[in-house]
């Protein structure tokens, strides 16, 4: 893990899953206080709300944290300029191929670039442009997820990569045993967010948490596309009113396409608007029927509301306890 911890400046490299709503200032120093390193999920935040975000997280902690920005968003420039500003030293680029200069325009600041790979044809790409690190995060994983599994994405990634630069596994990871066994695969770390949900410095609803307390990994499901026009990133949630509610906005957005009242690129936005609505609905409003329960499958492991400091700690003790099994 030294290799990742060094390119973090953490004590630990385990990287926390952005998660819009949850992903904020406390719950981000928090992590990075415990030795983990926290990332802001900027999500559709205005360039001005993530200024105040990383303003309001550096006055909680003097620990490195990263900055989480999606590809598509309409002010991806200006929400970089912010990152430089600040002089936020890692910035992970999530929902996509960067946009052409999005990368030099971030590594010019002196920033380190983290980009998320689903298959390796896509990861070879991305190191080719010059990022600093990746993220290979499978489908278990809650939210935005890609086709494929962690354990297998792992196997076709690592082998390949992770001499060139550190390679981080996402997606399912719930205890230190799963780190253990990524990092023996040549892994620098891992990155986690379900796991850090009902951290008691999350400022989650307490349904939310509730419900992820309750939840079993089988409850955590993935959203079905129903307009192969309309390529919609499939998002894993736990299954309650919202989802039926997704399949019918997806219907509404797909019927604009074809009345030529959207043009694609806006479609997408769209969907992004609704998820980023529906998860504020649960995670602030506590609305866990029509809000978005957004979790990955190691949600069964999350048994209680505790410290980030304790989960950092566990974690680490597994990983540690496991190793030492192997001699």
């Amino acid at each position: 893990m030294a290799r990742g911890a060094e390119f973090l400046g953490a004590r630990y490299a385990i990287m926390a899953g952005a998660m819009s709503w949850v992903s904020e200032r406390h719950l981000v120093a928090a992590i990075s206080n415990a030795g983990g390193f926290g990332v802001i999920a900027c999500g559709a935040m205005t360039p001005a709300l993530l200024d105040a975000e990383i303003a309001g997280t550096k006055a909680l902690t003097a620990r490195p944290f990263g900055v989480n920005l999606i590809t598509m968003h309409p002010d991806l420039n200006e929400l970089i300029e912010v990152c430089t500003r600040h002089q936020v030293g890692h910035v992970v680029l999530a929902g996509g191929l960067p946009p052409g200069g999005a990368i030099d325009r971030i590594k010019a600041s002196g920033a380190k670039v983290i980009c998320f790979a689903p298959a390796l044809a896509l990861a070879k790409k991305l190191v080719r442009s010059g990022i600093d690190a990746l993220v290979i995060e499978g489908m278990e994983a809650g939210g935005h997820i890609g086709p494929v599994s962690t354990s297998v994405l792992a196997q076709e990634i690592l082998p390949e990569l992770a001499d060139k630069l550190p390679v981080f596994v996402a997606g399912g990871i719930g205890r230190g045993e799963a780190i253990a066994a990524y990092l023996e695969m040549g892994a620098a770390g891992v990155q986690l967010g379900t796991r850090f949900v009902c951290a008691t410095e999350s400022i989650a609803h307490p349904n939310f948490k509730k419900a992820f307390i309750r939840a079993p990994a089988r409850e955590a499901v993935a959203s079905v596309q129903i307009d192969p026009r309309l390529p919609v990133i499939p998002v894993r949630a736990l299954k309650n009113a919202s989802t039926e509610l997704f399949t019918a906005k997806q219907r509404e957005v797909a019927q604009a396409l074809d009345e030529g009242r959207l043009e694609m690129a806006e479609a997408q936005l769209q969907i992004e608007h609704y998820w980023a609505g529906a998860l504020r609905r649960a995670v602030i409003d506590g609305d866990v029927e029509n809000g978005s329960l957004m979790a990955g499958q190691s949600v069964g492991m999350v048994t209680r509301e505790e410290p980030v400091a304790d989960i950092v700690a566990a974690l680490v003790a597994e990983a540690e306890g496991a190793l030492s099994a192997r001699g």
